[in-house]
């Protein structure tokens, strides 16, 4: 993803998200810290023609794994994929695009929030090794939902989606 992408993004992140959708200065935010020699992000458009279909970011922070190692953790901060592409495998590709970064940036291993109500999320996730590791009451706003975190050990394993 680049700047130039991000008026086609946002119009995608309203059409899936409108009662929570990122802001334009979220984007760019995320976007300053994915290039150069201290990125700590990745994101990742799917083009259709012209047409933006899905997108994907994730972020590194510090060591906050369980098995008490040094490595950066990834955090999946957004998946979304248009309607009319639901159903394809363009998830699945979005994700593994994310776990390669996470790979890449060495992490040991990956969190992601998912809404407690969007089960075909939760499926695809779950495919790829995911595994519940919590739950965070009222996480989305509005409407109060909760949110199931999810944890992959091993972003570099590989999977069978």
């Amino acid at each position: 993803m680049r700047w130039w992408d991000i008026e086609a993004v946002l119009a995608l992140e309203r059409e899936l998200f409108p009662d929570d959708a990122w802001s334009r200065g979220m984007f760019w935010s995320e976007l300053a810290h994915a290039r150069g020699p201290g990125a700590t992000r990745h994101y990742v458009v799917a083009r259709e023609d012209d047409r933006i279909v899905g997108y994907a970011g994730l972020a590194v922070s510090g060591t906050a794994s369980d098995d008490g190692s040094d490595a950066p953790v990834a955090d999946v901060q957004t998946i979304a994929v248009a309607r009319d592409h639901w159903g394809t495998g363009l998830g699945s590709r979005l994700l593994t695009d994310l776990l390669r970064a996470a790979t890449s940036f060495e992490c040991g291993e990956v969190l992601l929030e998912c809404r407690i109500d969007n089960v075909r999320a939760q499926k695809l996730y779950e495919r790829f090794g995911f595994e519940t590791i919590g739950v965070r009451r009222g996480y989305y706003q509005p409407g109060n939902v909760d949110a199931l975190v999810m944890r992959l050990t091993d972003p570099s394993a590989p999977t069978t989606p």
